[in-house]
């Protein structure tokens, strides 16, 4: 389990160990799943941005709708890089 843990943080076992014996908080790396996930958020949101952009002087609810989804999405991606 400790070699899973680990591999999972991106560090040796016996680096592991030791950061986790002096408390230190480790981060676990991601998948190569989750940065596929990431980078098609990313441009959702850079997207929805430009939809917003188009609408802001036609339709300012429109504008303010897609904004607040592309925050949102952006909000999404800061939890997931923290």
């Amino acid at each position: 389990m400790l070699a899973v843990k680990s591999k999972q943080a991106g560090t040796t076992l016996s680096a592991f160990c030791r950061d986790t014996l002096m408390e230190k908080q480790l981060t676990e790396r991601m998948s190569e799943e989750h940065i596929s996930i990431y980078k098609m958020m990313v441009q959702y949101h850079n997207n929805f941005k430009r939809i917003g952009n188009m609408y802001k002087k036609n339709n300012p609810k429109l504008t303010e709708e897609v904004t607040s989804l592309a925050n949102e999405i952006r909000n999404h991606l800061n939890k997931i890089t923290r």
